[in-house]
């Protein structure tokens, strides 16, 4: 084994790493209606689900009710909202200079991984074509605001000088602390998988009640990784996905910044996934149609969605997008459940350069010399009283066309142009820039919200404190949809109804499954 595998691996797919989203949507087969005009409507006698976003939560969840209607017959209609004109949520593209022959770029949520199973399986079931990102394995550097603390492009002389200043052990012992998180996290997918209605005790089943209670710094150095490796190696990538530093994010959220091994992306865009979960779940799909309140029915158990369509009655309603930035109106018993958490404010710039390489008297580098094409930061430098870096990423990704090269940068305040002319020696042509509420801040936890908000309410968000990414995010609708149908329907996305704790903790060996069964896909 290559003693610089976890390094090489983070440092190589981190940059291309943005869990998050803008794009007119392609048009697709399912019922996407338009906005009419407020009017009141009166539902038929078919139980009808109310899904608030259309995402990769909520697009999610009306494919996993889909799946319960196709194996069991549950009679029930689906109607999915979304403020926005585009179907992705925090997944989108745009293209440079809007120009539709060109590559598309990510502006969003970027990659997903082979031990994303539901994202993967999506792939291959809606025959999208991925690519991988090894055309794109630049030399990387880190940055920490003033020098160039590390630059690394593969060869052995290289991975000489990383073990040198890191040893072998802190890239070992943080790999096993991966892997084992991954371990556990496959277990999500398995024909026994956990059923949980308060994140708090899914945390205590998998064993991580520490790892969430304790920032990625303190947690790894109680592990005997080097101050000087986290503080490098590990926060470039907490960095680079989360915006956030070692010493406040949780060590879950930290793991998961270094999983990128084997990072990939739809052809097109991501966002094709979830498209293509609300074509084929036969939901009817409302975008540009804000949702203003859900509040209780005159009906018994039921829950009325008033939007621009109007007041409509639902037997139950799934919050599919972070609550407080959707200023809809719920009841106060409802809303004094749900933290108001702060999430990081990203700056993302996309451009297009004819400069091959980065400005390398920005980094105090010989005119001659090459800069690193994938730049990684630390703020390593700015705890011990110097500069801090001013932006968290700088990429280069891959040629729009010949001798131009589009480049993708992360920055918590805005790079003025005169900023960029400067980095990319002025050769600067298209400039894209988008500011996002990106993922929440994490940091070390032990209180989540609640995933049931009442009967019949639930609430998908739920999960991002816990772990924020696209396929988390279908992972916590297909817990709350096999809620759901079994307070609902008295049905499950994989039976009729889910059966009780005594039986899933009883001694019996569970049927064995084939090694890609992933749970709500199969049965």
């Amino acid at each position: 084994m290559r003693h610089d595998i976890l390094l090489v691996a983070t440092l190589a797919a981190t940059a291309n790493a943005f869990q998050l989203p803008f794009s007119i949507p392609k048009l697709f087969s399912s019922k996407l209606i338009l906005p009419t005009p407020e009017q009141e409507v009166v539902g038929p006698t078919t139980p009808r689900i109310a899904i608030i976003g259309a995402g990769a939560g909520g697009s999610s969840a009306a494919f996993w009710i889909s799946k319960a209607k196709e194996r069991f017959g549950v009679d029930v209609e689906v109607d999915v909202y979304d403020s926005k004109d585009y179907i992705g949520g925090r997944s989108t593209t745009v293209y440079p200079y809007d120009d539709t022959t060109l590559p598309e770029l990510e502006l969003g949520a970027s990659i997903f991984v082979e031990a994303n199973k539901n994202l993967w399986r999506a792939s291959d079931e809606f025959n999208l074509t991925r690519r991988n990102f090894r055309d794109e394995d630049y030399e990387t550097g880190i940055w920490d605001g003033e020098q160039l603390i590390l630059s690394y492009a593969g060869g052995w002389w290289d991975t000489a000088k990383m073990l040198w200043r890191y040893g072998y052990i802190s890239p070992k012992r943080t790999e096993t602390f991966v892997r084992g998180m991954i371990k556990d996290i496959l277990t999500l997918y398995s024909r026994a998988t956990p059923k949980w209605d308060n994140l708090s005790d899914l945390s205590n089943l998998l064993g991580w009640a520490e790892i969430t209670n304790t920032t990625t710094e303190a947690y790894l150095a109680k592990q005997g990784v080097s101050a000087k490796y986290i503080n490098e190696i590990v926060e470039a990538a907490t960095r680079v996905n989360y915006g956030q530093n070692v010493d406040f994010i949780h060590a879950l959220e930290g793991g998961c910044s270094l999983a990128g091994t084997g990072a990939s992306a739809i052809a097109g865009g991501n966002f094709q996934i979830f498209e293509n979960f609300l074509d084929r779940s036969g939901a009817n799909v409302y975008l540009n149609t804000p949702v203003s309140s859900i509040l209780p029915s005159t009906q018994p158990q039921q829950w009325s969605v008033k939007s621009t369509r109007g007041s409509i009655d639902y037997k139950a309603v799934i919050i599919a997008a972070p609550f407080h930035s959707t200023d809809i109106t719920v009841p106060m018993s409802v809303s004094d459940q749900i933290p108001d958490v702060p999430y990081v404010h990203l700056h993302v710039t996309l451009l297009s350069t004819t400069s091959p390489y980065p400005n390398p008297a920005y980094f105090g580098l010989p005119p001659s010399s090459l800069v690193p094409r994938m730049m990684l930061t630390s703020n390593q430098g700015a705890r011990q009283g110097r500069k801090a870096p001013e932006f968290n990423s700088l990429s280069y990704h891959g040629a729009i066309r010949e001798n131009e090269w589009a480049v993708k940068i992360f920055s918590s305040t805005e790079l003025s142009d005169e900023w960029l002319a400067n980095m990319f020696h002025g050769q600067v042509g298209w400039v894209h820039r988008k500011e996002w509420d990106a993922y929440p801040k994490l940091p070390p936890t032990s209180t989540f919200p609640p995933v049931k908000l009442d009967r019949g309410l639930y609430y998908v968000n739920s999960f991002e404190p816990f772990i924020s990414t696209m396929e988390t995010e279908t992972v916590s609708s297909r817990n709350i949809v096999d809620l759901m149908l079994n307070d609902e329907f008295n049905a499950s996305i994989c039976g009729r109804s889910i059966p009780p704790p005594e039986d899933n903790e009883s001694d019996s060996e569970p049927p064995t499954q084939k090694d890609d069964f992933v749970y709500g896909w199969d049965c």
